[in-house]
């Protein structure tokens, strides 16, 4: 007999349905199918026996939320009959790190049994926890599980990656989303069929999701209590809403996705595409992201790269930034976008950052040489007696309020920085700056240019 809605309310269903359904086997596992391929390092593990002799490899998971990290874990501990600890580096101290190896190398000398240790959230161990788990995975006493969604490269010490396979996970596709929420609506720890989903229910959840499985469902469970609250046994549209305010944008601000996000954005207004820049910064605004951190963020972008192209896109950015700070947010987005669609239309030059970073280079050589006496402060007694000011043309003095003298130390030569580009206003800036660097005796004859 097909059981009714009540019989299923997610309400009175004690575990939440993304534990309930997950995977028991390989083959109810989705998307990651790069990792579970015949021969790869991950199916070895699942497939060795409890003996510790098949298979002691250690594997760190790096993915987004969402994506199997805890399930592939699971998996190879019941696949294996090893034994399973799990610790939470949110929880777990170092003693409790090393009661748990200990623990791990007296099953593994008493009964010559593994122990599978997941470590979920492995990037919030500090060095020391991470250090603690050496001797364990060096000496094979555990298989290490570790799961992450920050980048191992910054958030694992070098010493356990380097004694790791580092595994990608990738977030799932829409085609997994929709097979996992097409078997939890008729499986019997889903809804049991007691309820339909429409298409663009579905196609909601979808969007929802973001290749998120845990959001899927989650969603999902929230949008049938929502139907069986007026009594629907069709989950719809409207159910879905009522259910799920809006999509939470996957983003940590101390995570990867900032890291990721912010690039985007930056590289989106550099390469002039405003609609992207307009995406990446409604993510992060979305997500909570600190406006004073986006503000800062264009006026960088404002004098790296376009400078003098359009110099009036640092004082738009300046203004924006003194705009957030003054009106806070929400209301906030408004002079950010302004900013970020004045300066992604803006003419792009990079000759002022490229001009900056070669002086510093120059400089960081030791091309730095005495600064000329003629131009080395005067305004103080004995300095002319030094020679200091001596010789100093006042360029206020002259047509043109230009003097033809050396401001350079003489290491410098005929050394050119700044470079413009004939983009936007900037081509005006390369016209009078050749004029110049004429007046002031820096010409560069033409078989050196």
């Amino acid at each position: 007999m097909t059981a009714s809605l009540f019989d299923v309310d997610p309400r009175r269903s004690g575990a939440p349905m993304a534990v309930r359904m997950r995977p028991r086997s390989l083959d109810e596992l989705v998307g990651q199918k790069h990792l579970l391929a015949q021969g790869s390092p991950l199916r070895r593990l699942i497939g060795a026996s409890a003996d510790q002799t098949q298979s002691t490899t250690s594997i760190i998971l790096w993915g987004p939320p969402g994506t199997g990290k805890t399930t592939l874990a699971t998996l190879v501990s019941t696949s294996t009959g090893r034994r399973f600890t799990e610790l939470s580096a949110v929880t777990a101290g170092v003693k409790d790190v090393r009661e748990v190896i200990d623990r791990a190398r007296d099953a593994l000398a008493m009964n010559g049994i593994g122990t599978v240790l997941f470590v979920d959230e492995v990037h919030r161990f500090s060095k020391t926890q991470q250090d603690a788990l050496l001797p364990a995975v060096e000496n094979g006493w555990v298989t290490l599980i570790a799961a992450t969604t920050e980048n191992p490269s910054f958030s694992v010490i070098s010493p356990l990656l380097s004694r790791s396979l580092l595994l990608t996970l990738a977030s799932l596709t829409d085609e997994d989303i929709s097979e996992l929420l097409d078997r939890a609506v008729v499986d019997s720890r889903g809804l049991n069929g007691a309820a339909e989903l429409s298409d663009d229910a579905r196609d909601h959840l979808l969007r929802i999701a973001g290749g998120d499985a845990r959001r899927a469902l989650t969603s999902l469970e929230a949008a049938a209590g929502a139907a069986l609250d007026v009594g629907s046994h069709v989950i719809d549209l409207a159910a879905v809403e009522r259910a799920v305010d809006r999509a939470a944008p996957r983003y940590d601000r101390d995570g990867d996705q900032h890291y990721d996000v912010i690039s985007a954005f930056i590289k989106s207004v550099r390469g002039s595409d405003v609609d992207a820049a307009l995406h990446y910064l409604s993510r992060m605004i979305e997500a909570g992201e600190d406006p004073r951190f986006l503000a800062r963020r264009l006026v960088i972008l404002a004098s790296e790269d376009i400078g003098l192209a359009d110099p009036s896109a640092l004082h738009i950015a300046t203004t924006a930034a003194d705009a957030v700070a003054f009106i806070g947010m929400p209301e906030g987005k408004f002079p950010l976008a302004q900013a970020t669609i004045a300066l992604a239309l803006a003419p792009k030059s990079n000759a002022v950052a490229v001009a900056i970073g070669s002086a510093q280079d120059d400089v960081r050589k030791g091309l730095i040489g005495p600064v000329p006496p003629h131009v080395r402060d005067s305004h103080y007694a004995r300095a002319g007696e030094l020679g200091h000011g001596v010789g100093y043309i006042y360029p206020h003095d002259v047509p043109g309020a230009v003097a033809e003298q050396v401001y350079g130390p003489d290491q410098l030569g005929l050394r050119r920085y700044y470079r413009p580009t004939r983009y936007g206003a900037e081509a005006r800036y390369a016209d009078v700056l050749d004029k110049l660097r004429q007046a002031l005796g820096r010409q560069i004859p033409n078989d050196e240019l």
